[in-house]
């Protein structure tokens, strides 16, 4: 089977997508994601996969958990991917905590590293706002500048647009009052839907400010080098020029928005029309459709998944 060499662009999702049962099936690759599993939980102190095929979402959806969770099964579907032969990438991406991922794959971060920090980074921004006091909510249907003016006529408490996923759908988070009153406003103002999200921490929004300032220490604490690869950042949808800047960037996004849909653009910018979305669910390939018709996306998170894309990929070239 001939492998299309069109350039690919590979993307990494975030907290949202995990589920219970993910990346248990991989056939004759199981092995290879089950040694990445083994790895983190190596680091971690307990056995991640079985926290996984527990039928307890509960303790999956702990964000302490769901972080390394979706960074081990990101790198693992990366490990598959280049064990079965499929042309590389020279741009990586990822959404919020797919950002770690990224860098990982990209050889800017030690995947061992990268599991003890996202591990810290979920206990730090569970620890920053009180159980029951952050709140999230995608509005639907509103433009931007809508989102970010139904947010800023809220007085009280912190309330922000905090993710640009695609035209028309937009994440708002902060303090839950605040956020109810947003998605209110968002109403009044034209907005189709405004639906509160099955979290507790408002990430990427002001709350997170403190415990950025806190994983920023860490970050200082563990190597990191420059990506052999081009990794687009999520806070300003471009490279970054040192490994300083990389720190930077990973402390700044998790109190200020992601720019998915800028993201994408750069991508779409760098001559890129094909996105691979390394790891489960398929938040992102849905997304790419919306944000630019043009370009294809194939979510790869099973043997099945796998062998479909190989197909799509080599009827193109």
């Amino acid at each position: 089977m001939t492998i299309s060499t069109e350039k690919l662009a590979f993307v990494f999702p975030g907290q949202g997508s995990q589920s219970i049962g993910m990346m248990s099936d991989w056939g004759d690759y199981q092995s290879t994601v089950d040694d990445c599993f083994t790895e983190a939980s190596d680091v971690l102190g307990y056995d991640l996969k079985s926290v996984i095929n527990e039928q307890n979402a509960d303790n999956l959806n702990k964000t302490e958990i769901t972080q390394p969770a979706m960074l081990a099964s990101g790198v693992a579907s990366f490990r598959v991917w280049n064990q079965s032969g499929l042309p590389s990438s020279e741009i990586f991406a990822g959404h919020s905590l797919g950002e770690y991922s990224a860098l990982v794959c990209a050889g800017s971060i030690d995947f061992q590293d990268a599991i003890k920090l996202v591990e810290k980074r979920g206990r730090l921004m569970q620890s920053a706002v009180a159980h029951g006091e952050g709140a999230m909510a995608a509005i639907i249907g509103l433009d931007d500048e809508e989102v970010i003016k139904a947010c800023k006529m809220v007085k009280e408490g912190v309330v922000s647009a905090v993710n640009f996923n695609s035209p028309g759908q937009v994440v708002i988070a902060g303090n839950k009052q605040s956020v109810e009153t947003a998605m209110e406003n968002a109403k009044q103002l034209g907005a189709k839907r405004a639906l509160p999200l099955p979290v507790s921490v408002p990430s990427h929004c002001a709350l997170m400010q403190d415990a950025a300032e806190e994983l920023y220490q860490q970050l200082l604490d563990i190597t990191i080098k420059m990506p052999s690869v081009k990794v687009i950042h999520n806070q300003n949808a471009s490279q970054a020029g040192s490994e300083d800047e990389i720190r930077e960037l990973l402390k700044l996004q998790l109190y200020q928005p992601v720019l998915w849909v800028d993201c994408v653009n750069s991508i779409k910018n760098s001559g890129v029309n094909t996105l691979i979305e390394m790891g489960p669910g398929k938040v992102l390939t849905g997304l790419t459709r919306r944000i630019d018709k043009s370009m294809t996306a194939h979510a790869v998170f099973s043997i099945e998944s796998l062998e479909a894309t190989k197909q799509i990929l080599s009827e193109n070239s």
